[in-house]
């Protein structure tokens, strides 16, 4: 942490206040990030242990700068101890913008037309910025070429497959897996493939998409991207959006490069498959074999794609064995088990004043937590807020000045992400957490919320909040 702190002061000239550990931002990369506060400026800091990474996402970052691109400014590097400092782009990623926003398959107009604006933009990374990129750089591969893809299906079958309990024909599905890989290479494949657009490595900044996490980004065909996004697990976007949405990244590659519709869709779904099959290689991975549960809350979302596509997506060239072990997952029982139905968990979230009592379990299950947030700094004590509460913007931001308040969020956060994953593991239905101070009305309410957030960020839980003595104050 000292390396970063060091960045941020030769960067912009003045110390570090605060350091704040960014929750569930992690992921499956084994990448450090916390944000750093000075008086005035502010930077995300990343500490990674591989060389090769941080020095493609430094070099593709500035490329894509130079080219105009959104994606976050490099500050500053010491690549010696895998140190660098980027722009901080917020909290908003397009996934959590669409959690926010969608009721079922309803999703509200704001991020239909902030995924069309992602999309009008990934035709420039693949082939604007493609065109003169450095891709000596680009790690592992240098192309999504027959090796990248053998080490996609073989994670998929290895980890998945096998660890899924999923019977095949290992020579059979081999023989698919070259049949498919050779008709995969036939696409032009001369653009940049960023290998990870999905809607968690975009963040929403200022009214527009930025990008992240492009450091294992290479040389491939257009059609990967878009099908990662499209058919990003989690997401769940409707089949008429996905469609919708298609053609118009489709309509805007016709502006960079001559490629017709026909062309492009000869191609797209064994992409839109390979894909699937690269994730739930990391399902598996993460869920099956390092017991990592909340990534095998992915799965049912992978099932429900990949059955659409048996139904509605015919691929030029037959691939039976493939095929059978698809239809083999998706009518799985062990599988089934993992649906969204069946691993959800209620999580219910309250704020409330210790003078008013505790709140009260009524689903039988016997508590949860209680956070004692009196130790915290007080709003209510100057006159300004009096008034307001903690979902109001001065009162959050007095809060987030104070670094014993990310501490103990982080605490917090730590503890319950802890239950919610062994509850899920263990089939409980109901959790509580709650948050009391003096009034219920500042420092409670905030951590209510931001626990809130933090909880319907991880997928599989069903959320609830409520302000008791808000509640109370207002009757």
């Amino acid at each position: 942490m000292e390396v970063l702190k060091k960045l941020f002061e030769q960067h912009f000239k003045s110390p570090v206040q605060r350091v704040e550990a960014l929750q569930g931002k992690l992921g499956g990369s084994g990448r450090h990030i916390v944000r750093l506060l000075g008086k005035e400026a502010r930077a995300i800091g990343i500490l990674h242990n591989v060389h090769e990474e941080n020095a493609a996402f430094i070099e593709f970052s500035r490329h894509f700068r130079r080219h105009e691109l959104p994606v976050p400014e490099i500050f500053s590097e010491d690549l010696e101890h895998g140190a660098y400092l980027e722009q901080d782009l917020g909290d908003t990623t397009l996934f959590e913008f669409l959690s926010s926003n969608r009721s079922g398959e309803s999703i509200s107009p704001p991020v239909i037309e902030a995924y069309r604006a992602a999309i009008e933009l990934l035709p420039r990374f693949q082939i604007e910025a493609g065109r003169d990129l450095n891709y000596s750089v680009c790690y592992p591969r240098s192309s999504f070429d027959e090796q990248s893809i053998a080490w996609d299906l073989n994670y998929f079958k290895y980890y998945f497959l096998k660890l899924a309990g999923v019977p095949f024909n290992e020579q059979a599905l081999e023989n698919d897996f070259t049949l498919l890989t050779k008709f995969l290479l036939s696409a032009d494949h001369d653009y940049f493939l960023y290998r990870d657009f999905q809607s968690r490595n975009i963040m929403l900044h200022g009214g527009r998409p930025f990008f992240l996490d492009y450091q294992g980004g290479r040389k491939g065909a257009l059609h990967y991207d878009v099908a990662s996004l499209l058919y990003d697990a989690k997401a769940d976007l409707p089949p008429a959006l996905r469609q919708e949405l298609l053609d118009h990244y489709i309509h805007t590659v016709a502006r960079f490069a001559a490629v017709t519709p026909e062309a492009f869709m000869k191609h797209y779904y064994a992409y839109v498959y390979v894909r699937i099959m690269q994730a739930m290689g990391a399902y598996g991975f993460r869920g099956f074999f390092e017991r990592k549960t909340h990534f095998l809350q992915s799965v049912p979302y992978a099932l429900r794609n990949l059955r659409w596509l048996l139904n509605n997506a015919e691929l030029p060239i037959k691939l039976p064995a493939l095929m059978d072990a698809f239809r083999k997952i998706v009518t799985s029982e062990r599988l089934q088990q993992l649906s969204p139905e069946a691993q959800s968990l209620g999580v219910r979230v309250f704020s409330f004043s210790f003078h008013r009592g505790t709140p009260v379990d009524d689903t039988g299950h016997g508590g949860g937590f209680i956070f004692d947030c009196r130790g915290l700094p007080n709003p209510g004590r100057e006159e300004r807020f009096k008034s307001l509460t903690g979902k109001d913007a001065a009162v959050m931001e007095y809060l987030n000045r104070e670094e014993s308040v990310h501490q103990f969020l982080a605490n917090a956060m730590a503890l319950v992400d802890a239950s919610v994953n062994a509850y899920q593991g263990r089939g409980f239905k109901n959790l509580m957490v709650s948050f009391g101070c003096t009034g219920g009305q500042h420092r409670s309410v905030f951590m209510a919320e931001q626990m809130a957030r933090h909880l319907r960020s991880k997928g599989g839980v069903d959320v609830a909040v409520r302000h008791l003595a808000l509640e109370q104050s207002a009757s």
